[in-house]
């Protein structure tokens, strides 16, 4: 198939493209290259590959670009709490409003949504697909309303646990990679919350997901699905002394702070599950990974 990957040049992205590629498709990469095309040079110049430089907001080079392929990946996004805070009305407008607008140009094609375990918002106890959403931050509230577009459609919703490791456009935002960052160059790292519960899963598995997605589209397709591992849920705590195992660093542990998501909850995958999709990647290989190339990288 030919795949349209919108934010394919972004930290899951430029994972997923080249097993899209590797399986036998031919992407299209859409993207406007905030971070530049560094990320993509690995697979760019093979010949299944063409990229359309451009914003998900406009409308007739997305209704256009949609018209040409055969199924979407739909990854562009105003990505977690801070961004989405300080960008208000762009996330709205990225998240909710240009997704709407995708999935009425996708016409029944194959459309699989990049979603947030953050829609749930704070849960007591184990949360699955049946559970209520309640959203509590700007990106939440908006990854929320762009699934709720994508279901409508008949699309697949993938609510991804927090995902973490190595990708070509490496984020240090994301709570496993930051607390390495921090552990290997500011030797501490100052914890709030430790006993608030995470899932966790890594940029390869998540990547996987869509694959496994797109080749069960039939299967899936109207349902929101969490994608994850249940051996990959653990406590903010849990994570910070994993990673005291192979980095030495000193953890203080504050009275004051918190997760404007109030993300605290134990999620059950079985639903992804039962189809045959399993995570390969657990978090101690997930550190040894990000020590490994984290130790190189300092940023100002």
């Amino acid at each position: 198939m030919k795949i349209l990957v919108t934010g394919g040049a972004g930290y899951i992205g430029t994972t997923l493209i080249p097993m899209l590629l590797d399986a036998g498709h031919s992407v299209v990469l859409f993207d406007n290259f905030t971070w530049g095309v560094k990320p993509i040079l690995h697979f760019a110049s093979r010949p299944e590959v063409e990229i359309v430089t451009g914003d998900i907001q406009d409308e007739q080079l997305l209704d256009r670009t949609i018209s040409g392929v055969d199924a979407v990946i739909h990854l562009a996004a105003i990505v977690g709490y801070p961004a989405c805070t300080a960008q208000g009305n762009i996330a709205k407008t990225v998240n909710a409003d240009a997704t709407r607008k995708l999935a009425a140009y996708a016409n029944g094609r194959p459309l699989i949504y990049a979603s947030t375990g953050s829609t749930y918002g704070k849960v007591e106890g184990v949360c699955d697909e049946h559970t209520p959403l309640n959203p509590l931050s700007v990106y939440g509230v908006t990854k929320w309303e762009g699934e709720k577009a994508v279901l409508d459609a008949e699309g697949v919703s993938l609510r991804l646990s927090t995902v973490f490791g190595v990708s070509p456009r490496l984020r240090l935002d994301l709570m496993l990679n930051d607390f390495v960052y921090q552990a290997l160059h500011q030797k501490q790292i100052v914890l709030y919350e430790g006993h608030f519960r995470r899932t966790f899963i890594h940029v390869k598995d998540a990547a996987k997901a869509f694959c496994f997605a797109l080749d069960n589209y039939d299967v899936m397709s109207g349902s929101p699905y969490n994608v994850g591992d249940r051996n990959l849920n653990y406590t903010k705590r849990e994570i910070a002394k994993l990673i005291q195992k192979q980095i030495e660093y000193y953890l203080h542990e504050a009275d004051v702070g918190k997760d404007p998501d109030r993300r605290d909850y134990h999620v059950s995958f079985e639903k992804l599950n039962e189809l045959g999709f399993a995570a390969t990647i657990d978090i101690e290989e997930g550190i040894r990974e990000l020590h490994k190339i984290l130790a190189h990288i300092r940023v100002s």
